[in-house]
């Protein structure tokens, strides 16, 4: 079998878009979004629509992916399997998982089967992508602690975007699993791991990873557990592939070296097209990858982050990235982005944009009473609350007796401008 090439970006894979590579993209599809006529948008099926929105950053590998993929998840055919590994190196998601989330969601929502795997063998030995050192080891009891938040956090996802996001009668929405990778890993016997999986891997092939490359160049080195992080990663696929079907994983875009590895297990071992999919990664204004290892994660559970910094997170985006975010973090149509970008333009002092983009977030990490609750406390910090006359814009504000609270244990509270309040203090 002839190596294959690296996967190529959405936007220049034409049989993402239907048709057969030699034919042009019909002219619609050769415009720019911004520029394509209502009707068009979104057209093409699950992939075109998640190129589109740049969800879905490359596919994998490029010739097969556009031969095979647009008629395989094409509406009325068989639904297919797609998985998304999420390492529990801490006991919550952050907002850098969030895209896998939601591309998993999006195959989900036209009808195919997901899988979100707690890699809590994986977790044990530490993904060297992106690293310039080792992670510190984490002991076994922790490692299942932190994947039984991973578990509980992926759950609450699912459920609200099952609840609050999938309209009754709106059609087939796939199944969800949630699986933890220990359970085969940890009853996989060394020799026979190596004998069979690790016989068909390449050295060759694993050395030449960028990943690889640079903790080898690096004066720390690479560990010979950090090194067979990719083939524990390609033996899932293999795993999931044989007893759930699975042909398609997703995954971080720094995570290519890691699905290709996947891909070339699958392949050899059975003889079946399988599928890459890479969504983007976010980073800081600095450039930074959001996450526990640069200290800015953001997190998904309330115990970490409230749903009011997670709300707050999202409403201070500016104008030149939150169109961005509503496509990538949200179930908001095409057109109705461009209808609120349109109205933001003619009144930006409002942030309309930004104050969706964060109701849906929230809505969707922690349900309709954490959106509730982050919006009571944006009545404060908007300084549209008053307590005896005195403004507050702290949450955490101490009431004074004397000035918040007067002598007769009595406040006026007022909210906005026409809500009034009168408190008495029964204990103080």
């Amino acid at each position: 079998m002839a190596a294959p090439t690296l996967g190529r970006r959405c936007g220049r894979v034409a049989g993402l878009w239907g048709g057969p590579r030699r034919a042009p993209l019909p002219l619609p599809l050769r415009r720019r979004a911004h520029e394509q006529p209502r009707r068009a948008r979104g057209a093409g099926g699950l992939l075109a629509a998640q190129c589109e929105r740049g969800l879905f950053q490359e596919v994998f590998p490029a010739q097969s992916a556009e031969e095979q993929l647009p008629g395989l998840l094409e509406p009325g055919r068989p639904p297919l399997t797609a998985y998304c590994g999420f390492d529990p190196t801490a006991d919550s998601l952050h907002v850098g998982h969030l895209l896998a989330v939601m591309a998993l969601l999006h195959f989900q929502r036209a009808g195919h089967n997901v899988i979100a795997v707690v890699g809590g063998a994986t977790a044990r030995l530490g993904d060297p992508s992106g690293r310039e050192r080792a992670r510190e080891p984490l002991p076994a009891e922790r490692v299942r602690a932190h994947a039984r938040g991973l578990r509980a956090g992926l759950g609450r996802l699912f459920e609200n975007h099952r609840e609050l996001f999938w309209a009754a009668g709106g059609g087939r929405l796939g199944q969800a699993a949630l699986l933890d990778n220990a359970r085969w890993l940890g009853r996989q016997p060394l020799l026979g791991f190596l004998g069979g999986a690790g016989g068909r891997l390449r050295m060759g092939t694993l050395l030449s990873r960028q990943s690889c490359q640079a903790r080898l160049r690096s004066p720390e080195g690479m560990s010979l557990a950090e090194f067979l992080y990719p083939a524990l990663q390609a033996y899932d696929f293999l795993h999931l592939h044989r007893h759930h079907g699975c042909r398609i994983q997703l995954g971080g875009a720094d995570q290519m070296g890691n699905i290709m590895s996947g891909y070339e297990l699958v392949t050899k071992m059975t003889g079946t097209d399988v599928f890459g999919i890479t969504v983007p990664l976010i980073t800081s204004t600095t450039g930074d990858k959001l996450g526990k290892t640069a200290g800015n994660a953001v997190w998904l559970n309330r115990d970490k982050t409230s749903p009011f910094e997670l709300y707050q997170f999202f409403v201070r985006q500016h104008d030149n990235i939150v169109e961005k975010y509503l496509k990538l973090f949200t179930f908001i149509p095409l057109e109705e982005i461009d209808h609120i970008m349109e109205m933001h333009a003619k009144e930006p002092e409002k942030w309309g944009p930004q104050k969706r983009l964060a109701a849906e977030v929230t809505k969707l990490v922690h349900g309709r009473e954490g959106l509730e609750s982050a919006k009571r406390y944006q009545k404060i910090t908007d300084g549209g609350v008053s307590i005896n006359g005195i403004r507050v814009t702290d949450p955490e504000t101490v009431l004074i007796l004397g000035q918040h609270i007067l002598k007769n244990g009595v406040s006026l509270l007022r909210i906005g401008k026409k809500n009034y309040y009168v408190i008495k203090w029964l204990q103080l």
